[in-house]
């Protein structure tokens, strides 16, 4: 057997390798993702930091990942938040954080979300308030403490969330009064010039829903569908047998991330064709919830007619909690993911079928 090259040190070991795993690392036909072409002749292996940049707002992303709302109001919610932050920075990244409703009564918890000194300011960042706490600013005239706590925070705008059905299944949850697109509409006049963002908690909206939204001069519409975190079923489990039976049924209704923007992209397309001067208000769109890894993130990117980027929350979560290094590698593999898929994966027009371009 003649030796291995003098230039290849590592061969002898990689071969040895390669044998002992051949058998371990079968891919059966069925486990073959149907949802792109692979295309390895068309690029050279991409250089790190060569996606190209996301404009969302008045401002750029150096990967299209937002780290979705998380966290808030506890001593875990700081070290979270600031090691999300510290990635945010460090990569590009957008943020929005969790729910700021205990900055509405008091700023005890203020160092759980002043993270903008982490990000720095070219990194997106955005407060976060239900529509129960808004409603309850609107009848009570106190919408001006919105604008006080934004400019507290120093973040770029305000994330409204959207979830009757959480508060309804929440032991202590607070009850709508108005419908939130009534709510959402009040906001964007009382506080005019302050980019909002709309999302759900988990179980994602229906047509009529997005249709409401995209006439309105929204940032972004943020899907926060089903598939991920439901919140509304997470508050049943804080409840007792008998709710948990009784609305089981209730917490298993919504939207994956891939019906709703194939929603959003129907009204684009219709919108389009009813009017030739129509235009959509709503700048962005969010893919968030189920999204499970950087391929899931890039094909529904890729789908989407709007600008599009894509959030995560709970494999954020999972890294953030203690270690700033796990973080930093995990999101380190996520943008190279994405930088190999972009040189070497093209979106299929719908699973199965092959086109040439």
């Amino acid at each position: 057997m003649p030796a291995a090259p003098k230039n290849d040190p590592t061969a002898p070991a990689r071969k040895e390798d390669h044998i002992e795993l051949a058998f371990r690392s079968q891919v059966e036909g069925f486990q073959l993702d149907p949802r792109f072409d692979y295309e390895p002749l068309l690029a050279a292996h991409p250089a790190p930091g060569s996606l190209p940049p996301t404009p969302f707002g008045d401002k750029q992303l150096a990967a299209p990942i937002w780290v979705s709302s998380m966290t808030g109001g506890t001593e875990k919610a700081l070290v979270i938040n600031h090691n999300l932050a510290r990635a945010c920075a460090e990569f590009g990244l957008g943020m929005g954080l969790g729910s700021c409703r205990p900055l509405l009564y008091d700023n005890d918890r203020l160092k759980d979300f002043d993270v903008r000194p982490l990000t720095g300011p070219d990194v997106p960042l955005y407060a976060n308030l239900g529509v129960a706490q808004i409603e309850d600013l609107l009848d009570e005239g106190r919408m001006q403490e919105i604008q006080q706590m934004v400019d507290l925070l120093r973040v770029d705008g305000l994330i409204i969330h959207v979830n009757p059905l959480q508060e309804a299944m929440q032991p202590e949850g607070d009850m709508y009064r108005s419908a939130p697109i009534d709510v959402i509409k009040a906001t964007l006049a009382a506080l005019p010039g302050l980019p909002v963002i709309v999302k759900e908690v988990g179980q994602g909206m229906g047509p009529r829903s997005i249709h409401a939204l995209l006439d309105l001069p929204l940032l972004a519409l943020d899907t926060a569908a089903g598939g991920g975190t439901n919140f509304s079923k997470l508050e049943l489990f804080r409840g007792d047998d008998i709710r948990r039976a009784a609305y089981e049924p209730l917490v298993n209704v919504g939207h994956t991330a891939e019906e709703m923007v194939e929603m959003v992209n129907g009204q684009v397309r219709v919108g389009a064709v009813s009017s030739p001067k129509w235009t959509m208000e709503t700048q962005h769109l969010i893919v968030s919830g189920g999204v499970r890894t950087f391929l899931d993130g890039y094909y529904l990117t890729e789908r989407s007619t709007m600008p599009a980027i894509y959030g995560q929350a709970s494999a954020f979560l999972k890294f953030a909690r203690e270690d700033y290094a796990l973080l930093q590698r995990y999101v380190a593999t996520q943008i190279r993911g994405l930088e190999l898929a972009h040189a070497y994966l093209r979106v299929r027009s719908s699973p199965g079928e092959f086109k040439v371009v």
